[in-house]
């Protein structure tokens, strides 16, 4: 009697067609905010029209989908071949909104961005063996500090939105007036109570939701407009270099590298929690092929007007949830996003969302970010002095341009597109005092043992 082969593993195996559609489907509800979200809040930030937009969400999906299939499929040795949805990382906008701001105009911002993203993506694509090295140099306090950063840096805008928008602040036009909170404040109550109802789903696209039901709200009291709509084609295909030939500079190519570095500290997480969940083991040959896979989609998103990819943790968390494990269920979703990618009436309906609803998800979405940072710190010990003094200073400096935004104006433009960021000169100021305090030190300070008394409250007579 013949010997049976070996058995297929759960995440190998081809699930029929009516399941993996039905499931891949799951997924793309899953990702579809956190998507389509990025390319508005950034659109919105450096000043991008309507039609730019509509551009960018389809290229955002198209390339979504191809980076999915990339990573859950694998090509050649690129791609972990598990169950792992790639999307834009929510970790780039702050970096991309601060580009595009320091730069002349909004296209010109979008080629700054891209240029930078497509360094960031060969350097990752190259360097991906070599990554796993250097992580001992972006423990908790590094990776807390930029993220609480990107969190406190990205609020401003989220609350520019809520009360109106960028434009109706330069209109002078009742900016900040009641009309515009109501529609900010309905929208982030509307998603504070789906996240409360505990449902999984629901919490998953709770913000998606709001940013739908807040649209209907302001469109059924005559405050939005479906025009650009009409002006849509059915069928669009995204086209490499859409807005010209991609521009390189020193600034914001550091600012990108930094945010790939972040990166590949989630995709490690997220690859070995996902190996986890459907029972395989995570190699250090797989982490390296999640990895080019995060460098080529980043690559990819460059070249095709979108941005810089990796795990989306949303999806990982959903694989748990509904205990499906096939890959190619993941790889269904990708070839969703794909086909989404190329209908512009469907992202001029997301386009249309109005500045007050959109801020008043971004609120919460912002400040989840430095939520998340300030929960990373929470493992380091701060009772050290060293390591509160990388926390300070980083956040400090990292405050800089939004409280003298004339800082710099009088140095090279290279130097002041970096004291223009705060996300890079904070992300810079926590690598190096993280290298100096606790990398080149040979011997721990005296006070390592010691722990910092609470500071007396001060005495007023």
């Amino acid at each position: 009697m013949p010997e049976e082969g070996p058995r297929r593993h759960p995440v190998d195996e081809v699930l029929p067609v009516p399941k993996l559609a039905l499931y891949g489907f799951q997924h793309v509800l899953a990702f579809y905010a956190g998507a389509v979200v990025v390319p508005i809040l950034v659109a919105g930030a450096i000043g991008l029209s309507p039609q730019q937009l509509v551009y960018l969400i389809n290229a955002d999906l198209f390339t979504c989908g191809i980076a999915t299939v990339i990573q859950s499929l694998g090509v050649w040795k690129i791609g972990i071949r598990l169950p792992i949805v790639q999307g834009v990382t929510f970790t780039a906008v702050a970096p991309m909104i601060a580009i595009g701001q320091g730069a002349e105009n909004a296209t010109a911002g979008l080629l700054a961005i891209y240029g930078a993203t497509i360094t960031a993506g060969l350097v990752t694509l190259v360097a991906a063996p070599f990554l796993g090295r250097v992580l001992r140099f972006f423990p908790p306090l590094v990776t807390g500090t930029v993220l609480t950063i990107m969190g406190l840096v990205l609020l401003p805008n989220a609350l520019t939105d809520a009360a109106g928008g960028a434009a109706a602040k330069a209109a002078g036009k009742d900016f900040g007036s009641w009309k515009h909170l109501m529609y900010a404040g309905g929208t982030l109550l509307f998603i504070i109570v789906l996240y409360r109802l505990r449902r999984p789903f629901l919490s998953s696209i709770a913000v998606l939701l709001g940013l739908v039901g807040g649209t209907i709200v302001s469109y059924a009291l005559g405050d939005t407009a479906f025009d650009q709509v009409g002006k849509s084609d059915w069928f669009g295909v995204t086209t490499p270099f859409h807005y010209g030939t991609p521009t390189f500079h020193i600034g914001p190519i550091i600012a990108m590298l930094l945010v790939m570095m972040v990166t590949v500290v989630e995709t490690v997480g997220d690859s070995k929690a996902t190996g986890e969940i459907v029972g395989k083991d995570v190699t250090d040959a797989d982490i390296t092929r999640a990895l080019r896979a995060d460098g080529l989609s980043t690559f990819l998103g460059g070249s095709l007007n979108a941005f810089p990819y990796t795990c989306f943790a949303q999806n990982v968390g959903l694989v748990r949830l509904t205990g499906v494990r096939s890959r190619f269920v993941v790889v269904a979703a990708g070839a969703f996003m794909i086909v989404l990618g190329l209908f512009p009436k469907a992202a001029a309906y997301v386009a249309s969302i109005p500045p007050d609803v959109l801020g008043g998800a971004a609120v919460a979405m912002f400040g989840m970010v430095a939520v998340v940072g300030i929960q990373t710190l929470g493992k380091v010990d701060l009772r050290q002095e060293r390591n509160a003094l990388v926390v300070a200073v980083s956040i400090a400096l990292a405050l800089l341009p939004t409280v003298v935004p004339q800082f710099g104006e009088n140095m090279p433009k290279d130097v002041a597109a970096i004291l223009n960021s705060g996300i890079t000169i904070g992300s810079i100021s926590a690598i190096v005092l993280n290298l100096v305090f606790n990398v080149f030190t040979r011997t721990p300070p005296q006070d390592e043992e010691a722990a910092v008394p609470p500071a007396e409250p001060a005495v007023t007579s």
